[in-house]
C-alpha cells in the first residue's frame, strides 16, 4: 500500500535526492522527481500557477464585462438554432455549477453526458437533478461497453498512467462531433484555473496518435462506435475552428466551498466524497491505482491548487493529507467490481499491479503525414530513415 515516509527513504536512497515539500503547498518531491524550488522553498508550481491566473483569471468588473459580452456573442450566433451552445456534464461540481450559472444567463443549453460504464448512482442522481432544475435538454452519449473496456484495458496491458485518457480523449472527440452535428458554435468548458490547473506533466497523456497505438499493440475488439475523429478530420476542425470554447468559471468568484453550498440549495446536488469521484472507476483509479502501482496522491495537486488561490490553508491541505486516501470499506467494494466488471483475475490485477510502469513516449505519440492521408501509405518506401 501507498506509504508516505517509504517513499521518502526510497527518493533518497534511489534518486540521490533528499525528500523536500513546498513551503507554502503540499506538493514535493515524491508527487513531482523534477520539481523545483527557489530560496524560499517555494516551489515552480505556485509560480506557474500566478502566471495563469494573470493570464486566464478575470476579476471583479473585468469578469463581469467579459460574461455579458461571451454571453451576448453566445446568444447572437444562436439565433435561429434550437441550442446556443453545448455543456458535457457529468454529475460533478464544475459542471453542474456552470449549468446553473448558464441558466441564470438565460442560455438554451444542450447538455451532453458521456456514459462509459462506470457512472455511480449519485453522478446520475445529479444530472436529473441539473436537466430537470435548469430545463435543459441532455443527450446521453452512451458508448459500447465492449469497445470501451477493450481500450482500458489496453491501457492497463501498456501500464502507462493516463487510463483516464481514453475517456477524456472520447469526451471531447463526442462534444465537438455533436456541435458540428447539430451546427452548435459555442462550447462550455467547465475547466478552470482557480482549482484545477496545478497538475505535473507526468501525470497525464491525451493523444489520439497514442490511444490509436496502444490500442492497436494490445487491443483485441474493432472499435466502431468509440468517438474519435479521424486524424484528417481533426487537423480539419482545428483548422476552421467551427467553434469557440469558453470558461465562465475563470470569470466568476469561484469558491469551491460556497459553490458547492450553492449548487446544493439550487439543484439538489449532493456530494460524492472527492475530486471527479462521480465515476467509479475514476474514484478506484485515483484511490487505489495511482498511489500504489505510480507513487501518485492527486490530492497533492489538488490541495496545492486551492491553496495557491487562497481557499484553503497548507495546515488544512495536512490535515487532509492525513486522512486515507481510501476508506477501507469502500476500497473493498470498489475493488472487487472493477476487476470483475474488466474481467481480471485476483492473480492478473496483483501481477499488474506490481508491474513496472511504462512512459507513453514509448508509444507512438505523433500524427505523421501518411496518418492524415492513407492514400499516401504506399510512398512511405521512400520516406528517410
Amino acid at each position: 500500500m501507498y506509504n508516505q515516509h517509504e517513499l521518502e527513504k526510497d527518493l533518497e536512497a534511489n534518486c540521490g535526492r533528499p525528500y523536500q515539500q513546498c513551503s507554502l503547498s503540499v506538493m514535493d518531491t515524491i508527487a513531482d522527481p523534477d520539481i523545483t524550488f527557489d530560496q524560499k522553498g517555494i516551489c515552480n508550481y505556485y509560480y506557474e500557477y500566478l502566471e495563469a491566473e494573470k493570464e486566464y483569471v478575470r476579476k471583479g468588473e473585468e469578469g463581469k464585462r467579459f460574461l455579458e459580452e461571451a454571453v451576448a456573442e453566445i446568444k447572437r450566433d444562436g439565433a435561429g438554432q434550437k441550442y446556443d451552445c453545448i455543456l458535457g456534464v457529468s454529475g460533478g461540481v464544475d459542471s453542474s455549477y456552470l449549468a446553473y450559472l448558464s441558466k441564470e444567463f438565460g442560455l438554451r443549453v444542450l447538455c451532453v453526458h458521456f456514459d462509459n460504464g462506470w457512472n455511480s448512482e449519485l453522478a446520475v442522481e445529479n444530472i436529473q437533478n441539473i436537466i430537470s432544475k435548469c430545463g435543459f435538454d441532455l443527450i446521453t452519449y452512451v458508448i459500447d461497453w465492449e469497445e470501451f473496456k477493450d481500450i482500458q484495458l489496453s491501457y492497463f496491458k501498456a501500464n502507462v498512467v493516463d487510463i483516464e485518457a481514453v475517456t477524456d480523449i472520447a469526451i471531447f472527440s463526442a462534444l465537438d462531433k455533436i456541435c458540428l452535428d447539430n451546427k452548435i458554435k459555442h462550447i462550455l468548458d467547465g475547466n478552470n484555473v482557480v482549482t484545477e490547473f496545478t497538475l505535473p506533466k507526468a501525470w497525464y497523456f491525451k493523444n489520439h496518435a497514442n490511444l490509436r497505438h496502444i490500442h492497436k499493440t494490445f487491443g483485441t475488439v474493432k472499435l466502431k462506435s468509440y468517438p474519435l475523429m479521424s486524424p484528417v478530420r481533426k487537423r480539419i476542425v482545428a483548422r476552421i475552428k467551427p467553434f469557440k470554447t469558453w470558461r465562465f468559471l475563470d470569470c466568476v468568484e469561484y469558491d469551491k466551498g460556497k459553490v458547492k453550498e450553492e449548487i446544493i440549495a439550487k439543484l439538489g446536488w449532493r456530494d460524492y466524497g472527492g475530486k471527479h469521484y462521480e465515476s467509479v472507476f475514476t474514484r478506484f483509479y485515483q484511490g487505489y491505482i495511482l498511489p500504489n502501482k505510480f507513487n501518485i496522491d492527486k490530492r497533492k495537486a489538488h490541495l496545492s491548487n486551492l491553496i495557491f488561490s487562497g481557499q484553503i490553508t497548507k495546515e488544512t491541505a495536512l490535515e487532509e493529507l492525513s486522512n486515507p486516501i481510501y476508506p477501507e470499506s469502500l476500497l473493498t467494494t470498489d475493488l472487487e467490481f472493477v476487476i470483475k466488471k474488466l474481467g481480471f483475475s485476483e492473480q492478473e490485477f496483483k501481477d499488474y499491479m506490481s508491474a513496472d510502469a511504462v512512459s507513453h513516449k514509448s508509444y507512438d505519440h505523433g500524427i505523421s503525414i501518411f496518418d492524415e492521408y492513407p492514400i499516401l501509405a504506399p510512398l512511405k518506401v521512400f520516406k528517410r530513415n
